[in-house]
């Protein structure tokens, strides 16, 4: 087996607020080989994007703990000095970010900022990038490149802010490639010719693409691999085949069920995940998707399952307490389109995992309810000291202060 390009290995990163530790990742480990795609999956909350972050040194901070390793190209990113992270990034690997009004900076023309990139990494002329420049928004289907280089983000829509970012991150063609919902904001045709680029970039070049994205079409079209996150964890992941014609999570079932498929009548409803994701400070007790499973056994809400083979593949592993041969008649009652109550039968009556005796009395959490924490809160936070400027009313000039007691005079009454 081929060493990866990109790994990730029990990879945790939380971040310290005044309410408590976010743990907004937790423990996740993958590997992308160079040509090959990952689709990372899930609802929003569940740590695809902050991971992807960390292997660029962008959640880097006082308040943030990162755990693990992140390997790109025999490099560890999580210990990486700053500037050898800066010659990395962006050049080697690059990412495509989810909202690009925000990714672009709204004083420079798009040309420009297309132009630093390139040279920031590369010896190569101003004119000579203009010129690559213009050929990259050519490439990613904005019409007239050559007067739109000179354009501010502003003046793009929304759609093309989204195709001058994919250019900016292909300026320099890079070893891997991550795109953090790369077609969101594009019509069907334009995402198509985005995936083909992508595509085409991987044939010419071996790049590594990461994909992440809520849009389960994409994944199915351009993925080799697929990691279903949930709560900061993967609990699902395998080949995309795998994914998509033998799931065994059942928060893989609700994704698959949620999408529209071709095959099933027009007027046929589609069956949301019940409920909402947990709090990432007070997790769940247990399976962290208990509070939401439909086929949740009283043992599953005290007992934290692994992910584990299936049918002893190492490729496909899944982080579920049912027994493999339910998981497997729950799926097939699923796809012949079986009543949900007898599913939920089926998965009652079948064996109760054991809970280790420690666990026997541990509480019970539904992950829910988001209530300050001790956990991680440093003493001068603790007493409402937030750092050197202090609270915010204290350096907000346009408040001004009662002089015999202090307090913020905030209307007529309080003078």
């Amino acid at each position: 087996m081929s060493t990866p390009l990109f790994s990730v290995d029990d990879l945790r990163v939380s971040f310290r607020t005044l309410d408590g530790v976010v743990h907004a990742v937790d423990g996740i480990s993958y590997a992308v080989e160079a040509g090959k795609t990952l689709g990372i999956v899930g609802e929003s909350g569940s740590g695809k994007t902050v991971s992807s972050l960390t292997a660029l040194g962008l959640t880097r901070s006082d308040n943030t703990t990162i755990k693990g390793s992140i390997t790109f190209d025999g490099q560890d990113m999580v210990t990486l000095a700053d500037d050898k992270l800066r010659a990395v990034r962006g050049n080697d690997m690059a990412m495509i970010f989810q909202d690009p009004l925000s990714a672009l900076h709204p004083f420079y023309r798009v040309g420009w900022q297309l132009v630093e990139a390139m040279r920031a990494h590369q010896s190569i002329s101003k004119s000579a990038a203009r010129t690559r420049a213009a050929e990259l928004l050519d490439l990613v289907g904005i019409p007239d490149p050559k007067r739109r280089i000179d354009q501010y983000p502003h003046e793009f829509s929304g759609g093309m802010r989204q195709r001058a970012m994919i250019a900016m991150a292909l300026s320099n063609e890079p070893k891997l490639l991550i795109a953090d919902e790369p077609t969101t904001a594009l019509d069907v045709t334009v995402q198509a010719q985005i995936l083909a680029l992508l595509q085409d970039l991987q044939e010419r070049l071996g790049t590594a693409i990461i994909i992440i994205t809520h849009d389960l079409g994409v994944v199915a079209q351009i993925a080799d691999d697929i990691c279903v996150m949930y709560a900061g964890r993967i609990v699902e992941r395998g080949s995309t085949e795998d994914i998509f014609h033998a799931p065994q999570h059942p928060y893989t079932w609700g994704l698959l069920r949620s999408i529209p498929r071709l095959d099933n009548p027009r007027d046929e409803e589609l069956m949301p995940i019940s409920g909402r994701p947990p709090s990432l400070i007070n997790r769940p007790s247990g399976c962290h998707f208990h509070p939401r499973c439909p086929y949740v056994r009283d043992a599953h809400k005290r007992v934290d399952p692994k992910l584990a083979a299936v049918d002893g593949s190492a490729e496909h592993v899944v982080a579920c307490l049912l027994e493999s041969s339910v998981r497997s008649r729950i799926w097939d009652g699923i796809q012949s389109g079986r009543d949900a109550d007898s599913l939920q039968r089926m998965a009652a009556s079948s064996p109760e995992p054991a809970v280790p005796p420690e666990l026997a009395n541990a509480p019970e959490s539904e992950g829910t309810d988001i209530e300050p924490s001790e956990e991680g809160v440093t003493e001068s936070e603790r007493h409402g000291q937030h750092g050197p400027m202090g609270p915010v009313d204290e350096v907000d000039h346009r408040l001004t202060r009662n002089e015999r007691s202090g307090d913020v005079i905030t209307g007529p009454e309080d003078t």
